[in-house]
């Protein structure tokens, strides 16, 4: 099942069917956006085989002109998603799919020579890799998610220097 209230933390099993879920999606984007998107991946924990998430499917959308981000939010919006702020991260354009009370999917437009693309792939890459790592972020997620479960923001804040570390050991 993929959905979740926004600005909540909930976790879910893994689930096969978010893989499915990304899949489904990225053909529908390529409909919606045709050429003016390079690439997909297919990235946070729903992304990574054996690991809780929250039921939100993350993609995200590589582009080679960022001066073609403004259309695309225009053909997206008209499709679905809504442009959300960018919560302190430079270089993506976040959009989010789903009524407030039930998000399914985050969309991130991003060019491939980005910050966002290369931590995003290799936080993801990295816990495919090292299954040992994976379970202590599990172990991790579920505890804050359990403190707070109502305070997305909390939740994210409090598990920052675990990802750093795992950024770093990823991007060394």
């Amino acid at each position: 099942m993929v959905g979740l209230e926004r600005g909540t933390v909930e976790l879910e099993p893994y689930d096969p069917a978010w893989r499915e879920a990304y899949e489904t999606e990225v053909e529908c984007l390529r409909t919606i956006v045709g050429g003016r998107v390079r690439s997909f991946e297919h990235v946070g924990s729903t992304a990574v085989e054996g690991l809780p998430a929250k039921p939100v499917v993350d993609l995200l959308a590589v582009v080679d002109d960022p001066d073609e981000t403004d259309t695309l939010v225009d053909v997206l919006e008209s499709n679905g998603y809504e442009h959300r702020p960018n919560d302190d991260v430079p270089d993506r354009v976040f959009l989010a799919k789903g009524p407030p009370e039930n998000r399914t999917h985050y969309l991130s437009l991003v060019e491939r020579d980005s910050d966002c693309y290369r931590e995003q792939v290799a936080f993801r890459d990295h816990l495919r890799e090292h299954p040992n790592v994976a379970e202590e972020y599990a172990g991790l997620k579920r505890e804050l998610a359990a403190e707070h479960g109502d305070d997305r923001a909390a939740y994210t804040a409090k598990k920052s220097a675990f990802v750093e570390q795992i950024l770093d050991d990823a991007t060394e």
